[in-house]
């Protein structure tokens, strides 16, 4: 919506490439000194022969220089150089500066950086540059800084480019432009306002316009930043303000042009400055610009009062003012517009006479004053980005004079050493005077008395009276000095000088620079080539940034994100992540965009055995009670989450399945039964739903004749509820009540969390099948900072994994052989190439992470977060990524092609849709199988690895463990006469049962009779004797683990061949204790192995006369023995009474777990049953398997302090609890079980006509969609035929 704006000196923009230089007379070439007459500057024209064909200078050092006087000022496009013709003479780099003044030069900047141009390489051919940044200047000077190796410096240059001409208009910083309004009030919905101004002042107000409905618009200098504030109106109670304050640019008081464009259109606003744009929206809700009378240009507008606020007019040159279409500067000049508040007006620039000097690393300017005298006066304006530096040193006649800038600060060492006594005066003023701007500095010493000022201030000034007498030595030195004369602590000032004062005398740059006078080594005179390396800021997502001279760094602590320029998120994307670095579940900060402009938020993860749920809560109590509302004023329910609405989308737009839970408790509280069909309440979420219940869908309404049980109108609570699940639609973010004003109405609202499952980012997979296939996206868009993860799995040695190309640009990721992957591009400034080496090999069809980032500091190349490898930015050149071809996702130019499978792919924080391209491209799949080779080792104690399309879970069925990963234990409480039976040999085998295959889950009729056990359990008891297991047979063979009555574990074997079991006692200590203990305990035939609790394992052998074939084993018993068969009557009548009490966990035999899921009753289809009480517990016993990472060093854990890991669910008994407080604890907690069971039940009972359903929403609601929030939730007039895929219930 914005309009064209053509400023003059842009017309000729394309056709801007006239050789300007050519037609110039030699007078208008000059230089810095001339090698001899033959080689003098009015050679120096591009192919030209005359003289000895070119410039050189007398001397070839950094100190040469080559100008130009174009005439007037001319717009140029580009430059060309050549050596001297026919010689061995010409210069490989340089610099340009340009002026309009034939002083204050600036040099050409680009990609940040004072540029050096890249020259020649022989005496003949052209080199020739297009200047990115077009400049428009009346003087060039080109400025060599390396030449031939066999010669010495030889030039021909050539400029293009065309004419430039505008009106220029000088402020005074006195008077104002008034741009007065055709009518008296204006109603503005576009402006378009450009200018081009230039000043030496810090402060200044460049236009302004306000209205008397508070409206304004406001462009100034502020700390040599320009500030333009803006408001289109705030709303009448003020709770929507409408001031809109933008920054942009610094160092703008240099005295050069600088150009700014305002477009505005409504509230979309477009700031540019030099060509740099920055896009906002202002506040508020309000388009229109509502200006009274004028708008002022230089000022505020005049008054004749006394201009508040403290703000200056501007003082400097402006040109080319334009604004929606008028030129300004033209219709002052022909006195169409108001300029009576001018002393003198004049329509050309009037320059300033400061002398700037830039000092480098290595710089000093030596300058005389006056010697043997006894006051000494020195002073200086001085700007910085260093915090430390020598700015002034002399040599006194009996000491030194040391002025340095220390942390900011100005710090003054006078030391005096005459015969009699050492005199010492130290001085410090001021505070963060390297924030770039101008400062300036004095200081006065007299017999003693010495004062320093900063900026002026006089009030501020530091003064001593110490005693002090001093000679000066007529000497000083600014921003260095030769290190041979004095050496210093101090490094050397980097920076600019001007206004320089020694001993009172302005100090004569003109006789330094010719050589006259003084003397000064690496200093650049005339120019102050400061540059601010944090604007524009290169620091991401909020990170702060510092520069000193030479470079900038990013401070990211605190915000969710790291590397050089806080680019890349610190936090996985989503739940799912997290499960699969083996996390379990807990809250931790999730970040969906990754780099994107989303910041990172916390949420809970819930990782179940199948899925992974992420849970996003908010602010709304339970049961909110709403009173007072009707329908003509509802009362409106905020729901506001803990993340913004913006992160919340991120989370259900990328989720396979998203619900949320609302309910109405009424009492006299209709929700639809309106008599005009407008509902009484609602739920506003991001879509449509549709006006009926639940309970109206079921037809199982407490009363048929409406469709909510609310509606009913009745005087008893009722409830209407049920689960969101259209993901497009949610979440809830208000609710509107209205109906609870009438005598005994009440309602109460829920609105439950938002609940998502799963992320389709992290599984959009595709499988490369030929090595010419690959998928082509969009130009990836990377200028300044790119980053690039994703996931890969191959068993080829070799391919690339994507590929963009530019002209010269491009980026590119490859796997080039087994164990190293490689990261290239070019930015211009030749090809880089970062590599990691992998000690393991790559193609070994497991999953491995790669994550590569380029940004303008630095670029860092890392695999599976163990190899990395980065590479910093060169100081000087080009910083932007330019491509142009589509981008490569499996091939590069259709060589060395990759095969495999890429997953998450993801550029910048966008997810590239892999699968979808897939579906489409030949020799591409979508989808990647095989996730359990590198995810299957999270799956643990035995736990089964089971692919899926999306990931993988673990299948514990043929563990004694649950969970996610299999590190839950299963285990149960028993009471007294409490038992689980495990039938190895139902009568199923007999064929009674199809299921049989169910029975026998490890145990084939062929391994009835078994040569080899595995046992495994966990118990904690403070009772004995018990049996702990019991494993029967059809024959008299058995196996036993016995608690004895002292509390010590035995193990019995009886296999036949001897006339007594064979019994091991494992331990005399007395285990029934109430701690958790553990037995693991294997046979092979004769070979017997057991381990109690952490201690070393013991071996046992069975004796020669025992048989080794465990016979027809039928039965395993735990906590008691109930067997028909055979029986140890021994064992049985010693320790079977009143029977196990205590808790069991963990328990396998044989990769049988007997305790998971028994049945109350035994069937034939479950070999596991259970008599007696059961209640699910893990006894306490549960083992770390995944160790915590530790606090301090893990980034996800929310709370890095007093972090407490949960070791059991239970609390463990400490030792010398008795028995009796444990069988008294177990009585109460079964009262009180059987209490809370009674209450849940009367409250079913009482509460039985509840509705409670899935919710759903229609999502063909279309043409309501543009309607207010009244409208837009009425959907369609029958909902009993929509169709059951696509409803959401609505309340």
């Amino acid at each position: 919506h914005f309009c064209c704006l053509c400023v003059p000196h842009t017309y000729a923009a394309a056709k801007c490439d006239e050789a300007l230089a050519s037609p110039l007379p030699h007078t208008a070439f000059t230089s810095s000194s001339v090698f001899s007459s033959g080689y003098t500057p009015g050679y120096a024209k591009l192919n030209r022969r005359g003289g000895a064909g070119g410039w050189s200078p007398l001397d070839s050092d950094h100190y040469q220089w080559l100008q130009v006087d174009l005439g007037s000022r001319k717009q140029i496009s580009a430059i060309a150089t050549q050596g001297r013709y026919s010689s061995s003479d010409w210069m490989t780099r340089y610099r340009l500066l340009y002026s309009d003044t034939g002083r204050n030069w600036k040099p050409y900047h680009q990609d940040g950086n004072i540029w050096a141009f890249s020259g020649n390489s022989n005496s003949e051919s052209a080199v020739r540059h297009e200047l990115q940044q077009g400049i428009v200047a009346h003087f060039l000077r080109f400025v060599p800084l390396d030449w031939s190796k066999e010669g010495r410096i030889g030039l021909r240059i050539e400029v293009y480019g065309c004419s430039y001409w505008a009106d220029v208009i000088n402020f005074d910083g006195q008077g104002v432009i008034s741009y007065r309004f055709k009518v008296k009030k204006m109603k503005i919905i576009k402006d378009v306002i450009a200018l081009r101004f230039k000043t030496s002042e810090s402060e200044g107000v460049i236009l302004h316009g306000e209205g008397q409905q508070g409206d304004y618009i406001t462009l100034e200098l502020r700390k040599a930043k320009l500030l333009l504030q803006i408001n289109l109106g705030s709303n009448q109670y003020g709770s929507i303000l409408g001031h809109t304050s933008v920054t942009t640019g610094s160092l703008l008081d240099d005295n050069h042009w600088h150009s700014v464009v305002i477009e505005r259109y409504r509230r979309n606003v477009n700031f540019t400055l030099d060509r740099h744009t920055q896009h906002f929206r202002t506040n508020g809700e309000f388009d229109h610009l509502d200006l009274d009378y004028e708008l002022s240009f230089g000022g505020m507008p005049y008054s004749g009062k006394p201009l508040g606020g403290g703000r200056k007019n501007f003082k400097g040159c402006m040109e080319s003012i334009n604004y929606n279409g008028d030129n300004i500067t033209d219709l002052a000049r022909r006195k169409k517009l108001d300029t009576s508040s001018f002393r003198n007006l004049s329509f050309s620039c009037v320059e300033t006479h400061t002398f700037p000097v830039f000092f480098n690393a290595t710089s000093f300017l030596q300058l005389p004053g006056r010697a043997s005298h006894n006051t000494l006066s020195v002073g200086f304006q001085f700007r910085t980005w260093n915090p430390d530096g020598l700015l002034l040193f002399s040599n006194l006649d009996d000491g030194t004079l040391e002025i340095s800038l220390e942390d900011g600060k100005v710090v003054v060492h006078i030391n005096v050493s005459t015969a009699s006594r050492n005199a010492r005066v130290d001085l410090v003023s001021g505070s963060g005077l390297n924030d770039g701007q101008w400062h300036a500095m004095r200081l006065v010493t007299k017999e003693n008395f010495a004062m320093l000022t900063i900026d002026g201030d006089e009030a501020s000034a530091v003064r001593s009276t110490s005693p002090l007498t001093i000679t000066t030595g007529g000497t000083y030195h600014l921003g260095g000095k030769l290190l041979q004369m004095h050496p210093s602590k101090h490094r050397s000032f980097q920076g600019c000088m001007q206004a320089i004062l020694v001993d009172d005398q302005p100090a004569d740059l003109h006789a330094v620079e010719k050589g006259t006078v003084g003397a000064f080594e690496n200093v650049s005179l005339d120019m102050c080539a400061i540059i601010d390396r944090c604007m524009p800021n290169h620091c991401e997502h909020g990170g702060r940034c510092k520069q000193t001279w030479d470079s900038f760094s990013c401070t990211c602590e605190g915000r969710g994100y790291t590397g050089a320029t806080c680019h890349t998120s610190i936090y996985e994307p989503s739940c799912e992540a997290y499960k699969h670095l083996g996390r379990s579940s807990d809250t931790y900060w999730i970040d969906p965009d990754g780099s994107g402009p989303l910041g990172p938020f916390k949420v809970n993860c819930n990782m179940t055995e199948d899925k992974v749920w992420t849970t996003v809560m908010n602010n709304l109590p339970p049961k909110t009670a709403v009173t007072g509302s009707s329908k003509e004023r509802r009362t409106v329910l905020q729901v506001n989450y803990s993340a913004s609405m913006d992160q919340v989308t991120a989370i259900t737009t990328s989720a396979e399945y998203c619900e949320q839970q609302i309910a109405y408790s009424c009492q006299k509280s209709r929700l639809l039964n309106t008599p005009d069909g407008t509902p009484y309440t609602w739920w506003v979420g991001r879509g449509p739903g549709i006006q009926k219940c639940a309970c109206g869908i079921d037809r199982n309404c407490t009363d048929p004749k409406y469709d909510c049980n609310c509606d009913a109108d009745h005087s008893q609570w009722r409830e209407d509820s049920g689960l969101l699940v259209y993901k497009e639609h949610l979440p809830v973010s208000q609710v509107a009540v209205g109906d609870t004003n009438r005598p005994g109405s009440l309602a109460k609202l829920t609105v439950g969390p938002l609940r998502c499952q799963g992320d389709n980012n992290y599984w959009n997979a595709a499988s490369f099948t030929t090595p010419s296939s690959y998928l082509h996206f969009a130009t990836f868009q990377g200028e300044t900072s790119a980053d690039i993860s994703f996931y890969f799995k191959t068993s080829a040695p070799y391919g690339v994994f994507l590929e963009n190309l530019g002209n010269t640009d491009f980026i590119r990721l490859e796997l080039k052989s087994p164990h190293v992957v490689s990261f290239s591009f070019d930015v211009g400034n030749g090809p880089v190439e970062l590599t990691v080496h992998s000690a393991t090999p790559l193609n070994d069809d497991q999953w491995h992470r790669v994550m590569a980032e380029r940004n303008v500091k630095e670029a860092v190349l890392q695999l599976d977060q163990t190899y990395r490898a980065s590479q910093l930015a060169p100081a000087q050149g080009h910083t932007r990524l330019e491509l142009f071809s589509q981008l490569y996702v499996g091939a590069a130019g259709g060589q060395r092609g990759f095969l495999g499978c890429i997953r998450a792919l993801r550029m910048n924080g966008i997810t590239l849709d892999l699968e979808e391209r897939a579906k489409v491209t030949p020799g591409v799949k979508p989808g990647c199988q095989g996730h359990c080779t590198s995810f299957g080792m999270y799956c643990r104690n035995g736990g089964k690895c089971v692919e899926k399309y999306n990931g993988y879970s673990c299948d514990c069925t043929d563990t004694a463990y649950n969970g996610p990963f299999c590190t839950r234990d299963v285990g149960g409480f028993f009471e007294a006469g409490t038992l689980v039976k495990y039938n190895f040999m139902p009568e199923a085998f007999a064929g009674a049962s199809r299921d049989s295959k169910v029975v026998t889950l490890q145990l084939t009729p062929h391994e009835v009779n078994l040569t080899k056990e595995e046992v495994a359990f966990s118990f904690s008891t403070s009772s004995a004797p018990a049996i702990l297991m019991y494993v029967s047979s059809k024959t008299q063979d058995y196996l036993a683990v016995v608690l004895r009555h002292n509390g010590s574990v035995q193990v019995r074997y009886n296999l036949g061949g001897l006339k007594e079991p064979f019994t091991i006692d494992v331990d005399q200590r007395n285990l029934a204790n109430g701690q958790p203990h553990s037995i693991n305990m294997s046979r092979v035939n004769r070979s017997i192995s057991i381990q109690l609790d952490h201690y070393p394992p013991i071996s046992y052998t069975l004796p020669e006369a025992s048989d080794t074939q465990f016979n027809q084993v039928k039965t395993l018993f735990l906590g008691k023995v109930y067997e028909t068969g055979h029986v140890d009557q021994e064992l049985i009548e010693r320790y079977n009474t009143p029977g196990f009490v205590g808790c069991l966990s963990r328990v396998q035999f044989n990769g049988v777990a007997p305790l998971k899921s028994p049945d109350r009753q035994p069937a034939a289809a479950s070999p596991a049953s259970y008599q007696g009480k059961l209640v699910e517990s893990n006894c306490g016993a549960s083992p770390l398997t995944i160790p915590p990472m530790s606090a301090a060093t893990d980034p996800w854990h929310l709370d890095n302090t007093d972090a407490e890991f949960p070791f059991n669910e239970e609390r463990v008994i400490p030792d010398g609890v008795n028995r009796d407080s444990a069988i008294i604890g177990g009585i109460i907690a079964v009262v009180i079980f059987t209490i809370l069971c009674t209450l849940v039940f009367l409250i079913r009972y009482m509460f039985r006509h509840k509705g409670t359903y899935h919710t759903n929403e229609a999502k063909g609601s279309g043409e309501s969609a543009g309607e207010s929030a009244d409208t837009a939730i009425i959907g369609t007039d029958n909902p009993e035929t929509i169709d059951e895929s696509k409803k959401e219930w609505f309340i």
